[in-house]
Order: C-alpha cells, then structure tokens, then sequence
C-alpha cells in the first residue's frame, strides 16, 4: 500500500455510532452525526445512515454538496454559520442551518422565497464559549425577526461549548438553556423540534445528570469517530478510539547526535527549537509531515519518541525498536491529526476490511463488536462481508 495513508475501519465507526445512538436515545436525545472530521466522505456517511443516523451535520456547504452528490439522502445540517456569499448555496443544499445573525437570516430568507423553499433555522445561543452565539439578552428580538420572515421557519435554539473557550457543558449550562427554550416558546406560542445542547463533549454532563430538561438534540463527531469523551480525551467506555491509523514510512535511520550543532535560529516554521543533550541516538526519519498532519495529534503505537517535524520530514527518536529504511509505522491520531489527514490530498486513504491481519488481536480478544454487528464470517472475501453486511459492495 502507499504511503503516507489514513486506513480506516468502517465497523469500528458503526459499532460506535451504534452505540452513542442508543445511549443518547436512552434519555431521549437524537444525534446528528457530524461528518466535518471525514471531509463528508460518502462512503463513511452512507454506514452511519445504514446504522440509525439519520441526520447529518458539516460546517462545510461543499462536503454537504458531496454527499449528496454521492446519492444520500438525510436531513443535512450546516452547522457553521453561513457565510452572506454562500447563502443560496445552504438553502439549495442544506435543510437546517445553525445561525447568529439576522443579516444572514434575511439572505437565507429572501433566497428561500426565491427558490420555493422553506428554510430551517437554529439560532446559536452564547453560553460562555465565545465562538458564535446570540446573547441570551439579545435572543427575543431576533426571535420576533426570524418567526416574522416569510422562507424560514425557526425549529429551535442550540449551543456550542468546549470548542474555543474550553467552557465545560454542566448541568447549569444546560438548565440555562432548558429554561430559556422554555420562556420562548411560552412567549411566542411556538413550539421548538430541536434544543441541542451541543457537541461531543456533553458526554460528561449526558452521564451524570438524572434529568435533561429539554434538550433533545446533540451534535456528535469525535465520539462516533475516535470514541472518546472530548473533554479528557479518554476512552468511552466499550467504544473503539482505533478506527483510524496514520501510517508513516521510514526513509532514513542512522545514529546521529541528540542536539543539533551549529548556531541555533528558528526552524522552518518559525520557532527556536530547545533540544536536550541525551547523546547519540537512533534516529529515524518518516516521508510525513506538517503539511499532512498536525504532528502534536499524533502517537506511535511503537515504543519510539517524535522529535518534531518539518513540512515533509518526521523525526522519531526509535530507541531499540528495531525498524529498518522502509518499514512502516503506525500512529494513533486525535481530532486535530485526523482532520489533516482527511484533508490532505498527499495522505492515502484505505478502508481495511474485519479480516485484516491488524486484526488479529480483535477477533480474537474483542467478540462484543461482531456479535453487536453481526459480521459475517472472516473466510469471506473483503467485498463479499461488506456486500453481506450493508446490502452493498465495498467502496473503493
């Protein structure tokens, strides 16, 4: 295969979604799953929607247009705010968008009437993040402005936390949420269809609290993608963080000096390095680099260290692990990595079937997964589980 690539594991990202579904759903919440991670792959998107998802959110009008393209038929969502000059574009595209602007509203709405259209909208409510959002004291006049627009129709209010402030979902988040939903629909006789609380990181609040008012709806990626509470990064409890491997070549490894020699100035992306004496160490250089992924999002599943990258360049301190000029290395990735990867043209992308020798220790060790999935034997061809599976061939 070649390298750099992204392989992914198509049953991993089902069992999870399968999972979180159910989980949320025990609550009464429904999730969209965000494709904005997977650049709206159409074959990734088409095993959600196989699972129960029936729904599907991207920050980017392009990737909603690719999925379509592709034949999938959802409730998309563009859960970025739109832009004034795409505006035509997510009411031809998108069935809901989420919005903090009534400039953008009545753009939204004049192309609806326009075009025949009724367009959803979800007005973004500031709870303390400081990315997009109304605030709460600002929310009634635009409210009254949207209901009154011919075009669109307000299904609900929602929130976006832990993505640029770090603001944590608590339970007083989302009571303030609740009981701001509550107010507006008892003031302007309206009833809202969706009050989502936001993103992968309410796992914690979701678990904990014994009541979730009236939030119905969350906007789910990482947890689908890498099974992991965004909030700590860990684990979720009997979901896969392994869907997704980054997998590097060697393409030099020699003995060299720990500490660069020299006159010390910045680096090719402009910071000074500090480098610590340790001596002579093995020293292995992979054909990745910056402009493929964010070398601080990823990890080697080998016992090795990354010593930094340049554009094209990565450098492992290898220690004793005994790879050789062309041998491949595997990386765990996070949200950041697996957005890059995603997006560079220069990484690979391959999905491996259940049977593939990285799996060994699964099938072996791991029988909740297949039972759940009902996979079909592994002495079928790669084509012919997924075909058996999902009721079509493998993508390509």
């Amino acid at each position: 295969m070649l390298t750099p690539r992204l392989e992914r594991k198509l049953y991993k990202i089902v069992y999870n979604a399968r999972k979180l579904i159910a989980l949320y759903d025990s609550k009464g919440i429904r999730i969209t799953a965000i494709t904005k991670g997977i650049c709206g792959s159409p074959e990734i998107a088409s095993a959600l929607l196989s699972c129960g998802i029936t729904s599907l959110g991207d920050s980017r009008i392009a990737n909603i247009q690719r999925m379509q393209k592709a034949g999938l038929k959802a409730q998309f969502i563009l859960i970025r705010t739109p832009m004034p000059s795409e505006t035509e574009q997510v009411v031809k595209l998108a069935d809901i968008s989420l919005n903090s602007e009534t400039s953008v509203i009545r753009l939204i709405a004049k192309h609806a009437v326009r075009h025949g259209k009724i367009h959803q909208i979800i007005l973004m409510i500031e709870l303390g993040d400081l990315r997009e959002g109304i605030l709460p004291p600002d929310v009634r006049s635009t409210v009254r402005e949207t209901i009154d627009l011919d075009g669109v129709d307000l299904v609900g209010i929602g929130t976006n936390l832990a993505c640029f402030g770090g603001i944590k979902p608590t339970e007083k988040k989302m009571r303030e949420l609740s009981s701001l939903a509550d107010n507006l629909q008892r003031e302007y006789g309206i009833k809202f269809e969706i009050i989502s609380g936001g993103n992968s990181a309410n796992y914690q609040w979701f678990v904990s609290t014994g009541d979730v008012g009236l939030i119905n709806h969350l906007r789910i990626g990482e947890s689908i993608l890498l099974g992991c509470d965004t909030l700590t990064r860990k684990q979720i409890p009997g979901l896969y963080t392994d869907a997704f491997t980054l997998v590097g070549e060697v393409i030099e490894l020699k003995t060299k000096p720990s500490k660069a020699c020299g006159e010390t100035t910045q680096e090719a992306f402009g910071r000074v390095p500090v480098f610590k004496d340790k001596g002579r160490i093995n020293r292995a250089i992979l054909a990745l680099g910056r402009q493929d992924i964010d070398v601080s999002a990823i990890r080697p599943r080998i016992d090795a260290d990354i010593l930094g990258a340049s554009s094209d360049h990565l450098i492992l301190d290898s220690k004793d692990s005994g790879l050789e000029v062309g041998m491949e290395v595997r990386f765990d990735v996070n949200y950041c990595a697996l957005l890059r990867a995603m997006t560079s043209p220069y990484v690979e992308k391959v999905y491996l079937p259940l049977s593939h020798p990285t799996d060994v220790w699964e099938r072996k060790f791991m029988k909740s997964p297949e039972k759940d999935l009902r996979l079909p034997n592994p002495g079928a061809s790669a084509r012919g589980r997924y075909a058996a599976q999902w009721g079509r061939d493998i993508p390509e």
